[in-house]
């Protein structure tokens, strides 16, 4: 792992230009290496190593998956290019992260353009979901799955949310993506760019105010033991992609190929029925924890977040995608 880290450290450019780079992503029995940043039991996690379990099962253990969690090999825009180099094979990355990169996963993480999980549900399992898994083709990489992760809203340490007004001058986690912060701009917060790993000091040291997520990772990553009140803003319901890097997949033979993509999709009903039975476990947790839990004017952040909806709906890619996952709801 230090093997990997200070390869990290050295840059990700210069190393791409070694002849060693093929060697790095490869675990000494030959395993497919597979990273997350959420923590062991997490439900895309245990999505992961039920892929790895199945095809050891289907191949007699030929092909086999070697998973490091909880962000063992860096954060998840790292991940993203050692996936595209080949210097890992597998990665589960949160769609906000992929925005910049890959523009057609800004239609899914545009704000309140899902209105519920069967509606979101509805969107990734058709013809949407497809186009978004595709477009990872042009830039190496395959999309093997993509998983939903419920509704995210606000949370912080200073006060309860009910309206856009309520967040002015809060200092916000949002992830890598200009659509968060555009968003939280507009609501009147000061948004502030970090990894998923380091919101828990960056709230305890309040370096930040607050941050937004899905319910299940505010309690796996103990944030909620920083920050006390959770505003259920539902603002976005953007989901994870499960990644392969296009040169392992090919360097595998046909059948082998098949077998991985098809076993990955099937995941998705795995880590579906894990995400729903531990989703509300986790909500019955933080409030005996002593979170306070507040409904918001979902109609007053609709519309501060009009004009951000406005400037994507003209370009060009991402119209229709919103066209689509509107007529489904």
């Amino acid at each position: 792992m230090m093997d990997r880290r200070r390869f990290l450290a050295a840059g990700i450019g210069a190393a791409l230009s070694t002849p060693l780079l093929p060697a790095i992503g490869k675990t000494p029995d030959g395993a497919l290496t597979a990273t997350d940043v959420h923590v062991d039991g997490y439900p895309t996690v245990e999505a992961v190593k039920w892929i790895g379990e199945t095809l050891a099962r289907e191949t007699d253990g030929r092909l086999r998956i070697r998973l490091y969690h909880s962000g063992q090999l860096g954060r998840e825009a790292e991940a993203i290019d050692m996936a595209r180099f080949g210097a890992i094979d597998i990665t589960r990355v949160y769609s906000g992260a992929l925005n910049n990169a890959f523009p057609l996963t800004q239609a899914l993480c545009l704000p309140y353009v899902f209105d519920s999980v069967p509606h979101l549900r509805r969107a990734l399992d058709g013809p949407v979901g497809a186009a978004v898994l595709k477009s990872f083709e042009a830039r190496d990489l395959v999309g093997l799955a993509i998983y939903d992760s419920g509704a995210r809203c606000f949370y912080n340490t200073q006060r309860p949310l009910h309206e856009p007004a309520d967040l002015h001058g809060l200092k916000f986690r949002v992830p890598g993506s200009d659509i968060f912060i555009q968003l939280l701009r507009l609501f009147g917060a000061n948004p502030t760019p970090l990894s998923y790993g380091a919101v828990f000091s960056a709230l305890e040291t309040r370096l930040i105010d607050g941050a937004e997520n899905n319910m299940r990772s505010f309690h796996s990553s103990r944030q909620f033991e920083a920050a006390r009140f959770w505003s259920q803003s539902e603002h976005s319901y953007a989901p994870d992609l499960l990644l392969m890097s296009r040169r392992s997949l090919e360097s595998l033979a046909p059948g082998d190929r098949a077998l991985v993509t098809d076993v990955a999709r099937a995941s998705v009903q795995v880590m579906r029925r894990l995400w729903d039975e531990s989703e509300a476990a986790a909500r019955k947790a933080v409030i005996e924890a002593g979170v306070a839990i507040n409904e918001v004017d979902v109609g007053a952040f609709r519309q501060a977040a009009q004009p951000l909806l406005d400037d994507y709906l003209n370009r060009e890619r991402i119209a229709p995608l919103y066209r689509a996952i509107r007529d489904l709801a």
